[in-house]
């Protein structure tokens, strides 16, 4: 079982977030001239932890065409981890002017903390959602433990992977999705709280985010089961570090990565012009099929609909707002005392 609190789990995880890294060449001066295009600028892009292989690919893309288009001389460094720990490092003051994180609700928290101004979904489209992803399951070569569907998750013998809700984005979409298939397939919430706390009887390991619960299932060899984004899969599957196809449950949880600029650092640092464009192109066909290609469901219907075939069917999605939406999601379910609290503790 888990060896250490929810609480030690918690600040384990907010102290280690990834070193800062610069994206498409050294660090500019402040000040530094850069031809009609004005000063050369830096920007600060904060995301989850498992998108760092699409934006090291993105990201020198838009820098080119930012210099095209405009003249000027733009740097952008990225910080990766938890999406709840990098929520909190921007409120303690990691000045992202760019935030790409793994749930809409860590945008509201920027929101409610006076980082990023009411309304922010409506600035770009889609509600400023730029991937969608599923729950997946990954076993072991020839799934010894026979694990198809959710309710497998709970059998007897079964050690599951997942991260800690607290930290990781990743893992409150896995809580979301153990139960949905529960409520959204006609049971009632007592049978989903008893589904779900047998499900983290069978956890032995809460790694901080999605990344990590990888690499305790893949590299350390721990478990039977991960449950992790199907881009997590994917990428597995094409690496060959997984051997075996991966299970994407029928009915799942749509899973919605939002895009925010974060509006008090933008205009302290005089950054918004080239923020919100790179916002804004993360939503282009080329930005999307990068997306596609690195695991990720895009959101523009074009590429979509020539992509679509890659990934595995599911036949019935729902979503956040089938649980009321993130205010009350994060209330009820991730709060202070609330659902996940008082499940963990029943299964220790």
């Amino acid at each position: 079982m888990v060896k250490s609190s929810l609480r030690l789990l918690a600040l384990s995880a907010a102290g280690s977030l990834l070193l800062l890294t610069s994206c498409g060449g050294s660090t500019p001066a402040p000040g530094d001239a850069a031809g009609s295009g004005g000063e050369r600028q830096e920007l600060l892009l904060v995301s989850y932890a498992v998108t760092k292989g699409a934006y090291d690919r993105l990201l020198p893309k838009f820098i080119a065409s930012w210099k095209a288009k405009t003249g000027q001389e733009l740097a952008i460094k990225t910080s990766y981890g938890g999406s709840g720990t990098q929520t909190r490092a921007v409120i303690d003051g990691l000045d992202a002017d760019v935030v790409t994180l793994a749930l809409a609700a860590d945008v509201h928290k920027l929101e409610e903390s006076g980082f990023v101004d009411p309304g922010w979904e409506k600035e770009f489209p889609n509600a400023s959602i730029i991937t969608n992803s599923a729950v997946a399951f990954l076993v072991r070569p020839g799934n010894p433990k026979r694990i198809a569907s959710w309710a497998d998750l709970t059998k007897p013998g079964i050690t599951v992977v997942t991260a800690n809700p607290k930290t990781s984005g990743g893992a409150r979409w896995n809580f979301l999705g153990l139960w949905g298939s529960v409520t959204q397939s006609g049971g009632s919430q007592q049978k989903a709280e008893t589904f779900v706390s047998g499900v983290y009887k069978n956890v032995d390991n809460l790694p901080k985010d999605a990344r990590e619960a990888s690499d305790v299932f893949l590299k350390r060899d721990q478990g039977d089961v991960l449950l992790n984004y199907e881009n997590e899969a994917i990428l597995a599957t094409r690496s060959g570090v997984l051997k075996d196809p991966f299970v994407v449950p029928e009915l799942n949880i749509r899973i919605e990565g939002p895009v925010a600029v974060v509006d008090k650092v933008v205009e302290r640092k005089g950054t918004r012009k080239a923020a919100e464009a790179l916002a804004a192109y993360l939503f282009s066909e080329e930005a999307q099929a990068v997306f596609a290609e690195e695991g990720f469901r895009p959101t523009n219907p074009t590429v979509w609909a020539r992509v679509k075939g890659r990934f595995a069917p599911v036949k019935t999605f729902f979503t956040v707002a089938d649980f009321g939406g993130w205010p009350k999601v994060n209330k009820e379910f991730f709060g202070d005392g609330g659902l996940w609290d008082r499940l963990f503790a029943n299964t220790r």
